[in-house]
Parts: C-alpha cells; structure tokens; sequence
C-alpha cells in the first residue's frame, strides 16, 4: 500500500454517508497524510430551503478552518461560487482554491504531494499546483445526472481524464468510455467493510426499535433515496404483496408523498452507518430497486456487497455490475419478474446460505482494493 505521501483529495462532504471515497482515504490516512476538500459543488444551487440550509453550513465549516478526522486526515471546506457551467466563475474558483490550498499545505507542511478527484469540477485546478501524480478516480457517468448540465461535464470530465496520470473506473461501462481517453485507466470495483457487515450473521443485535412491530417479512433497503430508485417498482411491489413490509433508509431527496396511502412501507430515514448491520440481520431481503437507464447502467452499488457480506439474498433490477453476480442475486428485468424473485429468494433463504454469500464477500474487502490502487499508481500493476 502507498506510503509516506501528502495527498490532497477533491470529494464530496466528508460528513455525508460513507461511500467509496470514504473508505479509500480513511485506509490511506494510516500512512499518508490526507487533505480532503469538501464538494466544490457540481450544480447551481436553487433556491429550496435544503440548498440554502446546505449553504449556510458550508459557511460555517469554511470558517472554522481545517478539520482533525484523525491523525493523518484533515478536512477543509472550501468557499467557491457553484456555477460549475461559468468558465468566470470557474477561474475565480481557481484563483480562490490554490491560495487557500497553498495555506493550508503550508500549515500541515505538505509539499509534495499527489493530486487525487473523485469529481470532475475540478479540472481547471488540476496541473496547476505542481502536484506529483494526478490520479481521477471516476464512480459515475456525471453527464447523465438530470440536475447537471451534461455538455459542460462531459467537457469537464474529458479533459480531466487527458490530464490524469492514472485513471480508475468502478464499472465496466465507466471502463470502457474512459480508456478511450488516456490508456492508463483501470477498473477497480468497489469493495466492503466485510468485518462490519458480516456482524448481521450475528444473534447478538438487538431489534431496532423503529422496526420491532414492522411485519415480516421484511423487504429492506438503504441508501440515498434519488433519482436512481424505481419508486414506480416499490409501489407495485407493495400494490401486489401487502403482507410484504418495505422497509427504505436513508435520505429522501425525491417526493415520497405517494406512499403515505401504503400501510406496508415505512420510510425511516437516515441511519448511522454503523448501526446498519443491526437492520441487515433483520431484513429478509436487500433490494436493489433502481430504475434502469444511462445513468444506473454505469453504476456500481456499493450496497450490493453490504447486503451479501451481511448474508442478505438479494433482488435487484438488471444493473450490469450486480448480474455479474447472478449465480448469488435475483435479476429482475419486469416489475412483475422483481416480484416474483422476492419470493423464489424468500423461499430458498436459510442460514447456511447467508453464510455462503457472507464467505463470498470476504475477499472483496477495501484493505484489497486499496492494495490494487496503491500497485496501479506505483506502476506495480498489469493491465
């Protein structure tokens, strides 16, 4: 694994949701020193209430300085205008994020260091601040976000990868268009806290108190409730099985209003990460309900390896990233087919199967990735 480095990593807020940047810099953070930037912002914010809300705390973390994680990670929330589209306003970001980085560097006495991006907005900075290595690390098809604008970041996002000097993908299809911009790109799918989810194998976790008088069985899922997810599929679900209980964590950022006629899903909101193993070891079943389009097709869930590391069967629509697994989790191509793969995986659920898929996942663990990463940057990888 790299070693003795000082990198600075572009992504989005460190106090979101766990994802794949997360878990990627917390295992470099125990031997190289990390400075990571907060989002810079990746749309015009509107003028909703969660916009403003989101604003005003991004001030208030800008003025608090450098945040301590742990002893090699700090986090710096940075003050940019968010119109990502404006080359003006890009320019001006630019001239703001390299003195403010050059402070900061200077305060935690990084000098040289790598450049690592999780987003593309940031392609102006990239190749201007004397960086060693600069490494883009791509886990979706920005273009195709409905709420972006996808000339401007497909542009963004191109001219970041012919800057790069190594790229990394974390799906086949992000794979394939990339490479065709700089050759030195790979493919690293997502890995898993396999020792914290593997714990829902576990009699020991207590009921959460939220689904103690939730009827099983239960279909349950978590994550960002977004423009990904088949809310049109949950509600057929829960019209056809109402003795099925659906079961959806996580933030909502689309109207959800439909479901308050459903008696059989229940919408419990955000959960810290580490209680979600207590959920999974009271689950029946993991959903992956995401709409299929040019968007999803490029993605690679990260639940999918939570769920199997936690010994959940699962259902999930035709993503290409989960039917590569297809020997271990239902694909449904219909709404009616999603349905019916609930219930031939309810019926042939046991324990020795949940261990199974949980034995599975051992392997595909961050530490593993990571490893990967470290040998493809250092030139120690094939192709």
């Amino acid at each position: 694994m790299i070693q003795g480095k000082d990198i600075l990593c572009f992504a989005n807020d460190w106090h979101n949701d766990p994802t794949s940047k997360h878990q990627v810099m917390k295992l470099l953070s125990k031997n190289n020193r990390i400075l990571w930037i907060n989002s810079i912002g990746m749309r015009k914010p509107s003028v909703s209430s969660t916009d403003l809300q989101r604003i005003i705390g991004k001030l208030k973390s800008w003025m608090k300085g450098l945040e301590q994680i742990n002893e090699n990670l700090h986090v710096f929330t940075p003050i940019v205008l968010p119109f990502p589209s404006s080359e003006l306003a890009r320019r001006i970001n630019t001239l703001l994020l390299r003195s403010s980085l050059w402070h900061y560097r200077k305060q935690l006495g990084m000098r040289n260091f790598q450049l690592w991006t999780f987003v593309p907005t940031m392609v102006d900075l990239a190749g201007t601040m004397g960086e060693d290595k600069l490494i883009y690390y791509c886990v979706d098809e920005w273009s195709k976000f409905s709420f972006m604008d996808s000339a401007a970041m497909r542009d963004m996002e191109i001219r970041l990868i012919m800057k790069s000097d190594v790229v990394f993908t974390t799906a086949d299809h992000l794979y394939r268009d990339k490479r065709q911009f700089n050759e030195n790109t790979y493919l690293i799918e997502h890995g898993v806290d396999h020792a914290h989810f593997s714990t829902a194998l576990s009699a020991e976790h207590p009921v959460p108190d939220d689904v103690k008088d939730v009827p099983r069985p239960i279909l349950g899922f978590f994550g960002l409730i977004h423009e990904w997810i088949d809310l049109d599929l949950i509600e057929h679900v829960a019209r056809m099985r109402p003795d099925w209980s659906i079961v959806m964590i996580g933030k909502s950022s689309v109207d959800i209003s439909r479901f308050a006629k459903y008696r059989n899903v229940f919408f419990l909101g955000q959960k810290p990460y580490g209680v979600l193993p207590s959920y999974c070891s009271f689950f029946s079943v993991g959903l992956i309900p995401f709409a299929v389009n040019e968007l999803t097709i490029n993605v690679n869930p990260i639940k999918l390896r939570e769920y199997l590391s936690g010994g959940l069967p699962v259902v999930s629509t035709r993503l290409p990233e989960c039917e590569k697994y297809h020997d271990i989790v239902q694909i449904a191509g219909t709404y009616d087919d999603f349905v019916t793969s609930v219930e031939q995986a309810l019926a042939a659920d046991s324990r020795e199967a949940r261990q199974a898929r949980s034995d599975r996942m051992a392997a595909e663990t961050w530490d593993a990735k990571v490893e990967r990463i470290s040998d493809c940057i250092e030139g120690r990888a094939l192709k």
